[in-house]
């Protein structure tokens, strides 16, 4: 019986509206009556998850976990201290930051209390990140103001995927010693070298005494496929990238706006 099952939040779990719909609801409920362990396994903070959270009934419910910025950072649902970090070196956040904003890109990055500094905060980025996270615009070109501070992601934001794709190959040893991911179909991100959303699973896995033969794993972006290889089951929602589908076990009729999170938990968990 699988114990533990990891989700992804926005194009997966969440519809296009970035709620909830009411069958995965019902499904991850049934699942936890069952003692079976949801976990929101997102790239964003601990803190900007907290709305999910409490629609899943676990905010503030102690023994309940997340999986924040990517695997840079495992919470406890109860207060706002994760119980493992791993954050990014100053002088990598800082020449990803002087990179992007030399180009004007529209460049986020992350500190480990959540706070989001973006830099050409564009309309198209303002409508899709609304009020989900705590941004700061900001029009430094260096990340001298924030020496000191504990960080855990940079990334670039753009929608057109070829465009990330040339920033990937253009940025060489920039990031040739960290873990790069895309997510949304608009963001490229780095984080620390062996952080990604697999390890994050393995790691919350073995705190809570999980085989990861007993976990399941869904998400629909590249940055979860290290999470699907990872588990047990590796599945996704329709609404997939065509890679994601190619790295899982299942692939869901159900898109995020119809309930996919919901039909690998009733195939498989339920049943």
């Amino acid at each position: 019986m699988y114990k533990l099952i990891a989700s992804d939040l926005d194009e997966t779990l969440l519809g296009t509206d970035h709620r909830i719909c009411q069958r995965n609801l019902e499904a991850i409920r049934a699942a936890r009556e069952m003692g079976v362990r949801f976990v929101a396994a997102s790239g964003r903070g601990h803190r900007s998850i907290s709305r999910e959270l409490a629609a899943l009934g676990i905010l503030d419910v102690p023994g309940e976990y997340c999986i924040a910025f990517n695997g840079g950072v495992l919470a406890g649902n109860v207060g706002p201290t994760p119980f493992k970090s791993v954050t990014l070196p100053w002088e990598h956040a800082d020449g990803l930051w002087r990179y992007g904003t030399m180009r004007n890109l529209c460049t986020h990055v992350y500190t480990i209390d959540d706070v989001v500094y973006v830099y050409n905060y564009v309309p198209e980025e303002r409508a899709y990140v609304g009020s989900r996270m705590h941004v700061i615009e900001t029009h430094e070109r260096g990340l001298d103001f924030l020496r000191g501070t504990s960080l855990v992601k940079v990334l670039f934001m753009d929608l057109d995927p070829a465009r990330l794709r040339a920033i990937h190959e253009d940025l060489g040893t920039l990031a040739a010693d960290l873990d790069v991911s895309y997510s949304a179909r608009r963001y490229i991100e780095f984080n620390p070298a062996g952080v990604n959303k697999g390890a994050g699973l393995l790691a919350l896995a073995a705190h809570l005494g999980i085989d990861p033969s007993d976990t399941i794993a869904i998400g629909d972006g590249p940055n979860d496929i290290p999470m699907i290889r990872a588990a047990g089951l590796g599945a996704c929602v329709a609404n997939a990238y065509d890679e994601v589908k190619a790295a899982s076990t299942y692939i869901c009729q159900a898109d995020n706006n119809a309930g996919g999170v919901a039909e690998v938990i009733e195939r498989f968990v339920l049943e």
